[in-house]
């Protein structure tokens, strides 16, 4: 060590600036240039704060001993948590040393006699850029030492540099070369002899920026920098090509003079690989602008830095990625929820993804200006690299204004459904109907228009609006083939109008007026549809919206569902409508019947039979004549009386009287009725009974019951048929089936076989008599003692008449 001390000591090497040189290209504050005793350690040149107490430390109180016994470099970038308990628990370390990254000095024997120590008071990670320049600049010193010790000869400082791995050259303050390492000859091609003592612009030619080397050597010179300056160079190699280096350049006393010392790092590979990666940015940034799905990402820091062109052209933002940094601003009062709720930029997808949130299907509104309002889902997650570090977040989102006004207008359909079912008018049920079609629409205004029945003309029957009623905006009578809904009564078409602002002057003074209401409200778009049933036009259905609107194909087919719901509600009210007034017919016909037709039959009928009994002495085809109209009078008689019990029953005027029966009893004495009018017309009648059935009922109107649909079975049976009669308990209920073999009702008509004077077209066909009133009388009887009458075929032929009546209880 003493040796070693003695040959540094004399030599002239400015330790201390070796020392800083080196603490600079390490970026640490500390570096030290120790040799090595039994129990101390000296200090030959420092810089920064010092370790110690002077230039000689006990062993104990510093790393250099540590160093000694393990024989190779040492690295640690955090001395708090190092494997090594000798440095964990050192003074220096507890002193605030964090980190230290050394390596041995040695003799020419390759004996360890001191130490090149760089230390910082943060923890840092030692890479192999690191680790190379101490031991390029540590080689200086230890080939000081291995020379002088073993061969004591002159400083030579071409063979001294060439165990540096980095390309090294020192040029005095002339600008010729004065070192030029084996490194350096490697990375350009040319040797010591062509270039030593040779001005730089004679063979390497650097290039700095726009400027001459030899004003920035003499710029160096001059400022002495305490740091090594780092400047980007380029260069020239043997063959003629150049060299992009990075030049870390600090200055040096020597015995010859000041030296420019410069340390050359290749960034030709640096350079390779970020024109790779430009190529990969335009890649991916050309890959991002052909998605029609928006994307945008974000840093580790949470600024954006990638915005595609579709979404820019949702935003309406310039293809500029000076405008990055602002998305946080143009974003404001631009994106909101489903429920239109502003979003402020913390509560958007971009951020919720880089604090670590997973968004799937996330739905979010856009809203622009005059822009129509757009709907996204929105799909998102952190960025995470190999190593767990989140880099930053990125979100996509994909426009789904379309499928989501499907949607809502599926629920609106369930809506105007409802709406209509429990409407008991379409001028009721208009104003909440026009509230959700708007509502769902997104649009401010809506109007319902109905063809009147009777005048054939069409009128507002309900509307709604957002906010205050707009003066002058309903209300109006449309004119039939003028205007927006006027054209579509005319035509029966729908109608789009994309912007009523940009079309032409409006033809009358009509057109005139509500293109001027448009404007004072701010109506842009506008779609009407014809309300139909079948080809019958009965109504328009007009909507308006505030901005220009897109999408008029899925509008207007989403709208015709619309109407066509309200066409089915008006056909089945017009229908309903129709149905009561002939209802109402058909009673007054039956009150005229029963009070104007009942008293002159009555008196007719009296007299006819008078004149009948008086008759002996009577011419016989006189006296026939008058028995045709006896007989005539009573079927008339017959019948107004059946109308009238039918009425009085319906109406309820004619009240049953309930009590305990026997129904095996009532059928009984009327099939025994029946048997003579069966044996007239050859028909046989087989009966099957309980001895007993007993029911709640009225026995009088039960017997009429069976009497009309035994008279019927046997009526419509050909001679030589039968009619067969069950009676039988069926669960709780008395069950009486009647069964014929005639002609029966055809399927289609079964329906209508109960109404009243119905009568099926095969019967009218074969001449057979009849009033049509039978059934219906015979199901109000069934009716009033809650029972079920029904008609069924009977095969091949025929029919099956089934009464279910209630028991007791």
């Amino acid at each position: 060590m003493d040796r070693a001390r003695r040959v540094l000591m004399s030599d002239g090497l400015p330790l201390d600036e070796v020392a800083r040189l080196a603490a600079d290209l390490l970026g640490a504050p500390t570096a030290t240039i120790t040799l090595i005793g039994d129990a101390q350690e000296r200090v030959l040149g420092a810089h920064g704060p010092q370790t110690g107490d002077g230039p000689l430390t006990p062993i104990a109180e510093t790393f250099g001993g540590y160093l000694i016994g393990a024989g190779h470099a040492l690295y640690a970038g955090d001395t708090t948590i190092d494997g090594d308990p000798r440095v964990r628990e050192h003074p220096l370390t507890r002193a605030g040393i964090r980190a230290l990254a050394a390596v041995p000095l040695c003799d020419a024997e390759n004996r360890p006699v001191g130490a090149f120590t760089v230390l910082d008071t943060r923890p840092r990670y030692w890479g192999d850029p690191e680790v190379t320049m101490l031991t390029s600049v540590a080689g200086l010193v230890t080939t000081v030492i291995s020379r002088e010790i073993s061969t004591a000869a002159t400083f030579d400082s071409e063979q001294l540099l060439d165990s540096v791995q980095e390309a090294f050259l020192a040029v005095d303050v002339d600008g010729r070369i004065r070192v030029f390492n084996r490194a350096a000859q490697e990375l350009l091609g040319f040797t010591s002899d062509e270039v030593y003592d040779r001005h730089l612009d004679d063979t390497l030619q650097p290039h700095y920026g726009d400027q001459p080397i030899a004003a920035a050597l003499e710029r160096l010179f001059t400022a002495r920098p305490r740091r090594p300056v780092q400047r980007a160079v380029s260069v020239r190699r043997v063959d003629g090509s150049r060299l992009d280096t990075r030049a870390a350049l600090s200055v040096i006393r020597s015995a010859a003079g000041p030296l420019a010392c410069v340390l050359l790092t290749d960034l030709s590979a640096q350079t390779a690989a970020e024109d790779a990666a430009d190529r990969h940015r335009s890649f991916l940034t050309a890959l991002l602008d052909s998605l029609s799905v928006g994307v945008i990402a974000c840093d580790d820091t949470g600024r954006p830095i990638v915005i595609n062109r579709a979404l820019r052209e949702v935003h309406h933002l310039p293809d500029d990625d000076r405008i990055l940094d602002d998305i946080p601003v143009t974003t404001t009062g631009v994106l909101f929820d489903t429920a239109m709720r502003p979003l402020s930029w913390e509560e958007t997808p971009l951020m919720r993804a880089y604090r670590g949130e997973h968004l799937t299907d996330a739905d979010i509104v856009v809203h622009t200006g005059d822009a129509p309002t757009r709907t996204f889902t929105t799909n998102g997650q952190p960025i995470i690299g190999r190593d767990g570090r989140q880099l930053g977040a990125v979100v996509a989102a994909h426009e789904v204004t379309a499928l989501r006004r499907a949607q809502r207008f599926r629920d609106c359909h369930r809506r105007v459904e409802e709406i209509l079912h429990g409407a008991p008018s379409i001028g009721q049920g208009a104003p909440e109907l026009l509230r959700a079609v708007a509502g769902t629409l997104g649009w401010p205004y809506a109007e319902l228009f109905v063809v009147e029945s009777a005048t054939g003309q069409l009128r507002a029957v309900g509307h709604h609006c957002d906010g205050d009623e707009p003066d002058g905006f309903f209300g109006h009578t449309p004119i039939h083939g003028l205007g927006i809904t006027g054209t579509v009564w005319e035509t029966g078409q729908p109608l789009w109008v994309a912007d009523v602002s940009e079309g032409e002057d409006p033809g009358t003074e009509y057109e005139r007026e509500r293109a001027a209401v448009y404007a004072r409200h701010g109506v842009r778009t506008i779609l009407a549809v014809p309300v139909r049933d079948g080809g019958t036009l009965l109504g328009v259905l007009t909507c308006y919206a505030g901005s220009p609107e897109v999408g008029e194909d899925l509008l207007t087919v989403l709208l015709d569902g619309v109407a066509a719901q309200i066409g089915v509600y008006l056909a089945l009210r017009r229908a309903e409508e129709f149905a009561r007034q002939l209802a109402r017919a058909q009673d007054d016909f039956v009150e005229l019947i029963g009070h104007e037709l009942r008293t002159p039959l009555t008196s007719i009928n009296a007299n006819v039979t008078i004149i009948a009994d008086e008759a002996a002495d009577l011419d016989p085809e006189l006296r026939q004549m008058l028995e045709t109209v006896a007989r005539n009078t009573g079927v008339l008689q017959k019948l107004v009386d059946t109308l009238l019990d039918l009425a009085g029953l319906e109406s309820g005027h004619d009240k049953l009287d309930i009590t305990r029966i026997d129904l095996a009893a009532v059928v009984s004495d009327s099939l025994a009725a029946a048997r003579a009018a069966a044996t007239d017309r050859g028909v046989l009648l087989h009966a099957h009974l309980d001895d007993q059935l007993l029911l709640d009922g009225d026995g009088r109107r039960l017997r009429q019951l069976v009497d009309d649909l035994l008279s019927n079975a046997v009526k419509y049976s050909a001679a030589g048929g039968s009619v067969d009669l069950h009676l039988r308990l069926h669960g709780a209920t008395a069950e009486l089936t009647i069964t014929d073999r005639g002609i029966g009702i055809p399927t289609d008509e079964r329906p209508s076989a109960f109404a009243r004077f119905y009568r099926a077209s095969n019967v009218r066909h074969q001449g057979v008599p009849g009033s049509g009133l039978g059934l219906s009388l015979a199901r109000a009887i069934v009716g009033l003692h809650h029972g079920t009458l029904t008609l069924d075929d009977n095969e091949p032929t025929g029919t099956i008449a089934r009464v279910r009546l209630p028991l007791p209880g």
